[in-house]
């Protein structure tokens, strides 16, 4: 589950940086590496902290497609949809995945945030297509098979880190 907003945690975070010409950017990277995502309430307790108005920081967030307004899952998968990728058959893995833990395409994260599921269009390394990431780990030449026992493992590998 989701780790519950701690006041004392984003001071810390905040300080971190310089207090004239605060880094927003930076700060709301260090929180959402902390949470996973942006808390809502992160945003009102930044603009008093920093003394930024809400808009810049709710509009930097909202800018930049890497921030998450939404709590993302333990297991973040990302499967490219790049060229190489797509034409090695990307999207019999992403329909897998989709089918396996139960999203779709309006929904990304399964109800215990367990897994978020996201394509990208590139992950840069088309020459081991197709590929997917889990958490930035690299898995090569995916099919939806080694995918979905991929899977398992890691639902494995979550359960045995939840006892």
């Amino acid at each position: 589950m989701s780790k519950a907003l701690s006041y004392e945690k984003l001071n810390e975070i905040i300080a971190n940086y310089p207090v004239e010409k605060p880094p927003i950017v930076s700060i709301l990277q260090d929180i959402q590496e902390e949470y996973r995502y942006l808390p809502q309430e992160v945003f009102p307790y930044l603009s008093e902290k920093l003394k930024v108005s809400l808009a810049k920081i709710y509009g930097v967030a909202t800018f930049y497609e890497n921030f998450s307004l939404t709590p993302k899952g333990e297991y973040i998968i990302k499967i490219c949809d790049g060229t190489a990728c797509h034409v090695r058959k990307s999207i019999p893995i992403l329909e897998a995945l989709r089918k396996e833990l139960g999203l779709n395409q309006e929904k990304h994260t399964t109800d215990d945030l367990g897994f978020t599921v996201e394509t990208v269009s590139c992950l840069g390394a088309c020459g081991l297509a197709p590929v997917i990431t889990v958490n930035d780990k690299v898995y090569a030449s995916m099919t939806p098979e080694k995918t979905v026992e991929l899977l398992n493992e890691l639902r494995k590998e979550r359960n045995h880190d939840h006892q």
